[in-house]
């Protein structure tokens, strides 16, 4: 951390706890104020603000841009507290998100440790922990301890856990936006409310930098019993936003059209001598721009690198200590360097393709500068033409702070569950007491009895419905206890505690042994003996499948494909679709006033030739025949999974009105229903038809809920501890996993159709497939607002996108680039004959 430059600070203070210590002298205060002075540095107002607040026994999120010292914010006042009351055992709980960062996070916690005279132990306790440290750890904590929500779940499973948590002081909360809104971060809920009864002064701080609902965010850190503090610092941290505009723009822009012409720009652009992040939205396009990178710059070849999450650990690390110490200056990378450790030399940042969100905008562009006051710098790459709106939306955004809100889960059952073992494991409950500490968990607060113990009942004896079989008896009442007395039941929930879903993934790696990383199994199970592939930066050539392993060799010949892996698409966030709608309304009323829009301007004059541009007080629809049939074209712009949820709705309703067969295609920013009859759109375009009257009855009928819900089904009934994957040496695939789950579901669907566990898959399908809650509101805007429909002699530069995603997904032994330029060649001879 650098001397500070002048900031302002804003913190809203409460009454301290009852039960929280009075503030420790200043000697080691002053010590490790000393010492921060060694450094060079000078503390800002903000973390002062942080210590005091710590001292009077307040907890609270610390909201401050990323690399401003949040760290040191949150650690210095329990460290000084650790130091004053020289006691031995576990005081102060660092939760990272990330098991990689430990390592780094455990060396800055140790640095101020020189400064006291005191007998303080840091370590970290992750997957990667060695076995003698764990079997140490187990008798005794160290006085800090650095640990992932995963890890500290197993530590609440030791039948000590009382007595290894009493002692406790604080908990740190590292990156609290990456694990608000998931299940993980309903975990940590669970985690701190019962830390809080096993030591009652106990105060958590919250970090965070990009987060929209502070309010939530914190009471979901602190619990609903108490009332946060916030500290949040106005520090000078410019981002520097840059977009790498293509030479020529095609009236006609599809998905990725912009393609390899824009990564020759980008690496005329890079410059090994500024040390860069080249961030893209998934795997595959990583390994598609690493490859290119390589071919173009051979020379290249050892300061660049590729990183993604499916390429194995320890090759993983390796980029990332060279990037640490400059050895290597260029990495192309997905969301597995979005955040955690910090790469003090990265100068500069590149986004190839939309960011999707604003919060996502200033998380990457902030891992380039990563130190107050620097400049952050961001050069997005667009990879079509459309995505250059996108881009001046992103960076408007940025400007007003439109950061997207992370909202936290609303009681998911299954996770309560797993807890309850974890809990029966970690000494032992009692039904009321339990409870009440439960609902200490914000996303829990109103938890209803009869929930409670029906979840009870699932991990005591299955259910009405599995209550025959012993296997699902996992927790014994003794009286008025509840214990694990089965040491299997023990040993399996330990091996599969956590809330992270399961990839349908097998292991890769080369047929003399070496371990490559994981690749999704649907993927390798269309493979056939000689296929190549790319692969961590390696061509490969498939040889074989046995045991859950995918063996490969080096490929002698050029890879004719890459792996896909799933949850590749990511929608474009609330936060950034509003932006995007606002800038189309600029652009309707002629302001075109960034490099961006300038540059778009062949699309965008385009569209309000063929149409018009949508405006933010209405939406678009476009109506055309081609030879096809007849086209509906309709412009939400509110995100993929919105899109998908409307367009199976819409297509219910309108068959309603008259029979029809619908073939749907969604993207981004809109939608498109295509039949071969004759269809009377425009008459049924009307307020009635976006109802939110039976939305959830509409879209059970609209789609097949049932197969999707049995899919997710497999997940919630993993998390609650109904199937397990496995042993290890035992690990059951996932077509058995699935298979599994599968009979599970359909007994309770026969048996037992209002089962808790149902209808959370039920819900879980709607939201994360649909996003109902942002559905029911886009429904509400397209009632309220009025529709202009267009009819278009041919699909306009908005409804192209739309027509190439369609017939992407249609079988032919044409490439879609061959038939996409077969239709543009068709439509622009007949705009020159009817000009």
């Amino acid at each position: 951390m650098p001397p500070r430059k002048r900031s302002r600070a804003r913190s809203t203070r409460v009454r301290p706890s009852p039960s929280a210590p009075a503030a420790p002298p200043g000697g080691e205060a002053e010590a490790l104020l000393s010492w921060f002075r060694e450094q060079g540095w000078e503390p800002f107002p903000f973390q002062r603000q942080v210590w005091e607040a710590y001292a009077r026994g307040e907890s609270g999120l610390i909201h401050v841009p990323t690399g401003a010292g949040k760290t040191y914010a949150a650690y210095i006042g329990p460290l000084a507290d650790v130091a004053h009351h020289r006691q031995k055992g576990l005081q102060v709980l660092y939760l990272t998100p990330l098991r990689a960062v430990s390592r780094d996070i455990e060396l800055a916690l140790n640095a101020p440790l020189c400064a006291l005279e005191a007998d303080i132990t840091v370590e970290s306790r992750t997957g990667d922990t060695s076995s003698s440290i764990r079997r140490r750890q187990r008798e005794r904590l160290p006085e800090v301890l650095i640990t992932t929500p995963e890890s500290l779940s197993l530590l609440l499973c030791h039948e000590r856990a009382h007595e290894l948590f009493a002692s406790l002081r604080a908990v740190i909360v590292d990156e609290w936006h990456e694990l608000l809104g998931s299940k993980r971060g309903t975990q940590v809920e669970l985690a701190l409310a019962r830390l809080r009864r096993f030591s009652p002064g106990l105060r958590t701080w919250a970090l965070s930098a990009t987060l929209g609902n502070l309010d939530e965010a914190a009471r979901a850190a602190v619990g609903p019993h108490v009332s946060p503090t916030f500290i949040r610092a106005e520090l000078a941290r410019p981002v520097r936003i840059e977009t790498l505009l293509p030479d020529t723009v095609d009236a006609f822009p599809w998905a990725g059209h912009l393609g390899f012409s824009m990564l020759r720009k980008a690496a005329d652009w890079l410059d090994p001598a500024h040390s860069t992040l080249l961030f893209t939205n998934t795997r595959s396009q990583a390994e598609r721009w690493y490859e290119g990178l390589r071919y173009l710059h051979p020379e290249w070849e050892d300061v660049l690198a590729l990183h993604h999450g499916s390429i194995d650990r320890e090759a993983r690390e390796r980029v990332e200590h060279g990037l640490k110490d400059g050895s290597v200056r260029l990495v192309v990378c997905t969301s597995s360097l979005d955040l955690g450790v910090d790469f003090g030399p990265v100068e500069r940042v590149v986004q190839v393709g939309s960011p999707k969100g604003i919060a996502r905008t200033l998380q990457r562009a902030g891992r380039s500068a990563h130190r107050p006051g620097a400049t952050a710098h961001l050069l997005f790459v667009p990879t079509h033409a459309l995505e250059l709106v996108e881009m001046a939306a992103a960076r408007e955004g940025l400007a007003h702070g439109e950061v997207e809100p992370r909202a936290p889960l609303h009681q998911p059952l299954d996770v309560l569950a797993q807890h309850l073992v974890t809990c029966a494991l970690g000494g032992g409950f009692s039904r009321d007491a339990l409870l009440a500490e439960v609902r200490g968990a914000y996303s829990y607060r109103d938890l209803s009895d009869e929930d409670f113990d029906r979840t009870l009942t699932l991990v005591t004896e299955g259910g009405p419905t599995l209550r025959a079989y012993p296997q699902f008896h996992r927790v014994l009442r003794l009286e008025d206890r509840y214990v694990v007395a089965d040491a299997r039941v023990a040993r399996l929930h330990r091996l599969n505690v956590g809330t992270i879903a399961s990839d349908a993934t097998v292991e890769l790696r080369y047929l003399k042994g070496g371990r490559l990383g994981t690749v999704e199994e649907s993927y390798v199970g269309r493979l056939r003996p000689g296929d190549t592939f790319l692969f961590a930066g390696k061509r490969l050539e498939f040889r074989m499948m046995k045991d859950l392993t995918a063996y490969v060799k080096v490929a002698k010949e050029r890879a004719s494909a890459t792996p896909r892996w799933s949850g590749g698409r990511l929608p474009i966030s609330g936060s950034l679709a509003a932006a995007v709608r606002r800038a189309f309304h600029a652009v309707r009323h002629g302001q075109l006033d960034t490099a961006e829009l300038d540059a778009a301007r062949p699309v965008l004059e385009a569209q309000a030739r063929l149409s018009r541009l949508p405006a933010q007080d209405a939406c678009l629809a476009e109506l055309c025949q081609t030879r096809e049939g007849h086209h509906l074209f309709l412009y939400p712009f509110e995100g993929r999974l919105v899109h998908e949820g409307l367009a199976a709705l819409l297509a219910l309703r309108l068959t309603r009105l008259q029979k029809a067969t619908f073939s749907l295609a969604v993207n981004d920013y809109g939608l498109e229903l295509l039949t071969p009859s004759p269809f009377p759109f425009e008459e049924a375009l009307r307020p009635a038809l976006f109802t939110r009257e039976r939305l959830v009855e509409d879209i059970l009928e609209s789609v097949n809920l049932g197969e999707l819900a049995r899919r997710q089904f497999r997940d919630v009934a993993r998390v609650a501890g109904l199937v397990m994957p496995g042993l290890p040496g035992a690990r059951k695939s996932t077509r058995q996993v699935q298979a599994s789950s599968g009979l599970l579901y359909d007994v309770f669907a026969r048996y037992e159709p209002d089962h808790m566990l149902l209808a959370q898959a039920r819900r879980e399908v709607l939201e994360q497939h649909f996003e109902q809650t942002r559905l029911t509101s886009t429904l509400e805007r397209l009632e309220r607002l009025p529709l202009e429909c267009i009819h278009v002699p041919r699909p306009t530069p908005l409804g192209f996108p739309l027509v190439v995603e369609r017939i992407g997904a249609t079988l032919s032994n044409e490439s879609l680039a061959d038939r996409v330029e077969r239709m543009k060649e068709k439509w622009l001879r007949e705009d020159s004959l009817s000009a």
